[in-house]
């Protein structure tokens, strides 16, 4: 297959599972959420432990979930679909969208924990969960230059990075939540491109509704770690948002039995709110009781008080 971009796209055009929405778990109740409510937002890396994170995320009462890093089908992660065993184990239904079929079976670590040679399904992406039903689902793919197809090492991958979301009630009214993952691989510039298209497509399909994106921003990444670098931030609050992340000096990443020689802790994991007060925010350790990593992100929450 020619690596360009044009030959990419007709693939990904003509695959089914790039295009849709997958909508499970738990049939929700017609009951809209009540302020104030706990969001929680984590990079699962590919998510080895489906019941630990489940548990995990169970124990900070959050009604709505935002995950990155989901694998379906995959040899590394036993063939599962973590996120609808999450789902369920939370009484949450949930979202799901490929952002790249993976063409391998992952890094060198990832093998490790491979029994099959072969992937059943392949995919990789994101996913929304919330106990209040999701409205209006969407998908958008982020602006990109499938730089995992193009060069993508041991990770060879068709795909670019997305963002998933739904529209959901409150008894005050109704918002957008969107899961999303920016590019890692790349530059500040890149990733600002990213989020200002995303929220130019928000502000075309979902006029003056509030709206609250969290994930993994991948700020400072391939720019030397620092954050404050990333032009996302300071764009992002020209159109009306505020960034919320856990203490500012606490940082998001940590070693993990995949990623387990981090040159270095950064902090890489955000809330973007408009339209939403946002009370507390907290990062909370990706250990499970026995000290093991769920994964190289630590979760963080914040607090949903009310309309702005």
């Amino acid at each position: 297959m020619e690596r360009s971009i044009a030959a990419h796209d007709a693939v990904m055009e003509s695959l089914e599972e790039m295009n849709t929405i997958e909508i499970g778990g738990a049939p929700p109740a017609r009951r809209p959420l009540a302020f104030p409510f706990t969001a929680a937002a984590w990079n699962l890396e590919r998510c080895l432990f489906p019941e630990e994170s489940a548990a995990h995320l169970g124990v900070t009462g959050a009604s709505l979930v935002l995950l990155s890093e989901m694998d379906n089908g995959m040899a590394r992660t036993g063939q599962r679909h973590p996120t609808a065993e999450i789902a369920v184990a939370l009484g949450m239904q949930y979202a799901y969208g490929v952002e790249f079929i993976e063409l391998g079976l992952g890094s060198d670590t990832e093998r490790e924990f491979c029994k099959d040679d072969f992937n059943e399904k392949g995919f990789h992406g994101n996913a929304l969960m919330a106990t209040a039903p999701l409205d209006r689902p969407f998908l958008l793919r982020l602006w990109g230059e499938r730089l995992w197809f193009m060069d993508g090492g041991d990770q060879p991958r068709v795909g670019e990075r997305l963002a998933i979301g739904a529209v959901i009630e409150t008894r005050a009214g109704p918002f957008v939540a969107i899961p999303t993952h920016l590019e890692s691989a790349t530059t500040a510039a890149y990733r600002e491109r990213q989020v200002k298209e995303l929220i130019d497509a928000l502000d075309a399909t979902f006029p003056g509704l509030p709206v609250l994106i969290g994930g993994d921003l991948n700020s400072g990444n391939h720019i030397g770690g620092d954050f404050e670098a990333e032009g996302l931030f300071a764009m992002s609050a020209e159109r009306g948002f505020t960034r919320h992340g856990g203490p500012i000096d606490g940082m998001t990443t940590r070693p993990s039995l995949i990623t387990r020689w981090p040159k270095r802790a950064m902090k890489l994991d955000w809330f973007l709110a408009r339209g939403l007060k946002i009370g507390k925010s907290h990062i909370i350790p990706s250990l499970d009781p026995s000290g093991r990593p769920l994964s190289d992100h630590d979760l963080i929450t914040c607090v949903v008080e009310g309309f702005a």
